[in-house]
């Protein structure tokens, strides 16, 4: 059986800045990158299984793209239960934070944390088995 690999895509305005945020601040790594005229236009960042691509080959000619993606991240844990879930979560957070990450609360009918980029593209992590009223 074939096995599929899915790559998130966040549209940037500077892909060298966006890089620096993801690999200094986020804790990614990035194995390639597109240069054009000496100026980085394509990279990918990984962390932990979760690939993204930056690109700003379309900022120029869709600046409406900037800005608008979403990733969604559930942490894998050993042992699987909600205290390590929650524990996991609560460690990226702390991480984040402490490299000057706002990491915000939000809710999508559960807890989530949520970080913004540079561009306003945001990665959401769910806190599992955590439900939120109303």
């Amino acid at each position: 059986m074939t096995e599929w690999f899915a790559r998130t895509i966040f549209h940037v305005r500077d892909v060298e800045a966006s890089l620096r945020f993801y690999v200094d601040q986020l804790g990614f790594t990035s194995p390639w990158r597109y240069d054009e005229d000496g100026k980085a236009r394509v990279a990918q960042v990984d962390r932990q299984g979760a690939a993204l691509i930056l690109t700003s080959t379309w900022a120029d000619t869709s600046p409406e793209k900037v800005g608008k993606g979403l990733l969604f991240i559930s942490l894998n844990t050993e042992p699987e239960t909600p205290e390590a879930g929650i524990a996991a979560i609560d460690a990226v957070r702390a991480e984040l934070e402490a490299k000057g990450v706002p990491v915000k609360d939000g809710s999508w009918g559960y807890r989530l944390i949520v970080v913004d980029d540079l561009d306003g593209n945001q990665i959401l992590f769910n806190y599992p088995h955590e439900e939120v009223s109303g």
